[in-house]
């Protein structure tokens, strides 16, 4: 959303819309558990299924509040229709696809541990495409916040790496990881329209884009069984990491640079342990606390804004 994406709204939503951290918290729980939802349906729902059924609902359940913007967007963007479509490819079609169908050969941990480089990958981007170059406290945040998540997800133990197996599917994730940072930086090139069209655009332009793949993937795979668990699945990935999600980072980016966002994705796994902890009974042990104390210090120093010299 742009500065005038708020107006006559209601003034809590106004609010919520102008507090760029709180809204990329709320991304990253949202996030948290996508990498277990697309894990647990691997093999029974396939990637580009999984992907186009998911944006698809995401783009159905965001249409009615985004048509009356849409409508108005309509001339912007047509006029910026490459930017519009190349991130429809970027954030929704490649990425997610990519992400499911890694899924499929490497494990939800291996995904968190690689996506720990996207707050780096992100900065090379803004570099490229922006000329931004990470400031020292942002580099120094990212590392610190680097550190909090590899503490949890090694459960303090270094000689945990030794055992993790990485394959071709984490390859594919980095691939998936590289793209969607491109898409993090696009996402400051876009026009100045509501943030519920840019969405509505992105979603079902990024659904679209996949139905070569998917009538390839309908004969080449088989087909989704419509049972209770692969439902609440497409429900879980439709609403919070696509609606909700997308629509809190697309804001949360445009308020404060992709640099100052990115070192968010660390919160993504300091939120799946707290999950974790909560709705599984896993039990709090000393390296919780300390990787949680390095990733908020981390992304506190380099999320903040830096005082003019």
């Amino acid at each position: 959303m742009s500065a005038s994406d708020s107006t006559a709204t209601p003034a809590s939503s106004s609010w919520i819309a102008n507090q760029p951290y709180l809204l990329l918290c709320i991304t990253a729980m949202c996030w948290a558990g996508n990498a277990i939802v697309g894990r647990l349906a691997a093999g029974h729902i396939p990637p580009v299924t999984l992907s186009f059924l998911r944006w698809s609902a995401a783009f159905l359940i965001i249409l009615p509040f985004a048509w009356k913007h849409l409508v108005r967007d309509w001339p912007a963007i047509r006029t910026n229709l490459g930017i519009m479509v190349l991130m429809s490819v970027t954030g929704i079609g490649a990425f997610n696809t990519l992400q499911y169908w890694a899924l499929e050969y490497t494990q939800a941990l291996n995904t968190l541990l690689l996506q720990s480089a996207a707050p780096l990958i992100v900065a090379l981007w803004s570099l490229i495409l922006l000329g931004t170059r990470l400031t020292l406290a942002q580099l120094c945040g990212v590392l610190l916040s680097l550190c909090g998540v590899l503490v949890i997800l090694l459960h303090g133990d270094l000689t945990t790496l030794s055992k993790i197996d990485f394959n071709k599917g984490d390859l594919i994730f980095i691939v998936a990881l590289v793209i969607f940072a491109l898409y993090s930086v696009l996402t400051l090139k876009r026009p100045k329209i509501h943030g519920l069209s840019v969405a509505a655009f992105t979603f079902g332009c990024g659904a679209l884009l996949l139905v070569p793949l998917l009538i390839w993937e309908l004969g080449a795979r088989p087909v989704m069984q419509l049972t209770a668990n692969n439902l609440l699945s497409l429900f879980y990935v439709a609403v919070f990491p696509s609606t909700v999600a997308y629509l809190c980072f697309n804001r949360g980016v445009q308020l404060i640079g992709a640099n100052r966002a990115a070192p968010f994705f660390h919160m993504v796994p300091v939120f799946g342990t707290i999950m974790s902890i909560v709705f599984i009974g896993e039990h709090p042990q000393a390296f919780h606390f300390i990787g949680f104390a390095l990733v908020l210090a981390g992304v506190f120093a380099a999320s903040r804004k830096q005082s003019a010299a």
